[in-house]
């Protein structure tokens, strides 16, 4: 098969890149958590502390300023201080470090897919409610394989993400407040509702194991569509990597145990009333993810306990493929 091991500076870059931006998100989250700003303000000759809840300029009131008050606005003014000094720094640090990783020509994600990724987190959507499915998940894999998986195409043009939440929690970011954050242009289209397209017809899909759909929000669109082969993702042990994406930018995926994508994949190139131009791309997909996984994960084993697990659906196609043997 086609693998190419990462240099030993492609590998330091991959870990670099991924401390800086955990350095980068845990700031952004917590500068978002506290007031978006504060101030002072007199009413009918006397003092208010005010809460400025968003940048329409908004206000709540948090009650006369006393020394309780005027401690808690110079406080606050200082932790904003610092996390936005720690924010930029922060912010130089990843992007010298993502200039590092696309010099080295390392596997990178669409930016429009990045965008994305990078709300879902900052929300805490990513991982709690969702996951990145299809072709995209190639990236994150070649980083857990530390090498190019050559085999596997992972040229696309459209973004799929899964929702994994078992139960609706209206406390929790919606999928379509992420969308609209990234780019207020995105629509539902109408004949495929579990589709969103932005001005730039850039399209993200939708899906969900029968056993999720419960997990999405009544009021949240696009409502995914309900594939029992979904369920299969589920399975085994994901995936949590940062990679690079074009534009110079970073982003976080969590993409589903390697195994169980790639044996769906090879189940997805011989289903029936799947599109006969993707069956070719899902079969070498499928075929060239087990062989890195053979070749470069052990610690998700394919072995006889592993067969064990699996449904009779996917039996068949995990045989077939061991049978070719290495390098086949």
């Amino acid at each position: 098969m086609a693998l190419e091991a990462f240099s030993d500076e492609q590998a330091r870059v991959i870990v670099n890149l991924e401390q800086a931006y955990q350095v980068w998100m845990e700031t952004l989250r917590t500068l978002n958590d506290i007031p978006y700003n504060m101030r002072i303000k007199e009413v009918s000759g006397r003092e208010y502390l005010y809460e400025v809840t968003d940048r329409a300029g908004n206000m709540r009131s948090r009650g006369p300023l006393d020394p309780d008050k005027q401690a808690e606005f110079e406080t606050y003014k200082t932790e904003k201080a610092e996390l936005k000094d720690r924010l930029a720094q922060s912010k130089k640090t990843l992007k010298e470090q993502a200039s590092l990783y696309r010099a080295l020509r390392l596997p990178m994600l669409p930016a429009e897919g990045g965008k994305i990724l990078r709300e879902a987190d900052r929300m805490r959507f990513l991982g709690e409610q969702a996951m990145v499915v299809g072709t995209n998940a190639l990236v994150a894999y070649a980083l857990e394989a530390n090498a190019f998986i050559r085999d596997a195409p992972d040229s696309t043009l459209d973004f799929d993400m899964a929702l994994t939440a078992t139960e609706a929690d209206t406390t929790r970011p919606t999928l379509w407040k992420v969308l609209k954050e990234v780019d207020m242009t995105y629509t539902v289209n109408a004949e495929r509702p579990f589709q969103a397209r932005n001005a730039k017809a850039y399209e993200v899909e939708i899906l969900s194991a029968p056993s999720r759909i419960g997990g999405q929000q009544a009021r949240d669109k696009p409502r995914p569509v309900a594939l029992p082969e979904q369920e299969w993702l589920l399975n085994g042990r994901p995936i949590d990597r940062v990679v690079g994406v074009y534009g110079g930018e970073v982003a976080r995926m969590i993409v589903p145990d390697p195994r169980w994508f790639a044996l769906q994949k090879l189940w997805m190139a011989e289903k029936p009333g799947r599109n006969p131009q993707k069956k070719p791309k899902d079969r070498k997909q499928g075929i060239a993810l087990l062989d890195a996984v053979r070749q470069t994960m052990p610690h998700y084993p394919l072995d006889a306990a592993f067969f064990g697990e699996l449904p009779e659906a996917l039996k068949p196609h995990f045989e077939d493929w061991e049978a070719r043997g290495p390098g086949q």
